[in-house]
């Protein structure tokens, strides 16, 4: 079993506007840069140890400042990647509701191979994010890493999230997933143990970030 330490990015002003980000590249916002930095300084202290993250560059500049503190930069990996939401990237949910409704009646069925037209199913996504922690815990054997930190998105840590606790892959999220939260989970490949969740005391004193309803698709 590896431990692998999950940080989402920090903010953007889409995560604020509850805007489908999903591939498109929303760098982070003031606050998301501030976040940044105390993730940073909060695992400088710890023995440097592999930094992967998501090419996308919202991930990239949340990994930036540990990477600096640990003088290695971040491994890129598009298997990491948020999900992709196809022609609603970009849009809000308010926007989605009004524009598409036919893709909120799909989510409301919590159908995991349903997906937005050009975007991938719950199911899809899963599947992607399985072969993302397949590959990382690979190379942990190849290159001798013990205890990865990955900076990816919140709809990845959903799916990893689900799996350790055997909730469906179908309907809303169930799981607080605060930018650059820490997440540390244990795992083979196939079998996932949460034993940490949604630690944010490295935020202290900064404003609260954006929190999407548990209740609604994610964005």
């Amino acid at each position: 079993m590896m431990d692998i330490c999950l940080v989402r990015h920090g903010e953007t002003d889409w995560n604020r506007e509850l805007r489908f980000q999903g591939h498109l590249d929303a760098p982070l916002n003031a606050l998301g840069l501030q976040q940044a930095q105390r993730l940073g300084q909060h695992l400088a202290a710890q023995a440097p140890r592999a930094l992967v993250a998501s090419d996308l560059l919202r991930t990239r500049q949340t990994a930036q400042p540990l990477g600096e503190h640990w003088q290695r930069a971040a491994l890129p990996d598009t298997l990491w990647r948020e999900q992709s939401f196809g022609i609603i990237e970009g849009l809000t949910l308010a926007q989605v509701h009004e524009q598409h409704p036919e893709i909120v009646q799909g989510w409301r069925s919590h159908d995991p191979d349903f997906a937005p037209p050009g975007g991938e199913s719950q199911r899809q996504f899963h599947a992607r994010v399985m072969r993302a922690v397949q590959s990382l815990l690979e190379r942990c054997a190849q290159e001798a890493w013990t205890s990865p930190v990955v900076v990816s998105h919140g709809g990845v840590l959903d799916m990893i999230y689900r799996s350790a606790t055997g909730q469906p892959l179908g309907g809303p999220r169930q799981c607080v997933i605060p930018n650059a939260g820490l997440n540390h989970v244990r795992t083979d490949g196939r079998r996932f143990e949460i034993v940490s969740w949604a630690q944010a005391n490295h935020l202290e004193g900064l404003p609260p970030s954006a929190v999407y309803p548990l209740a609604a698709p994610k964005a």
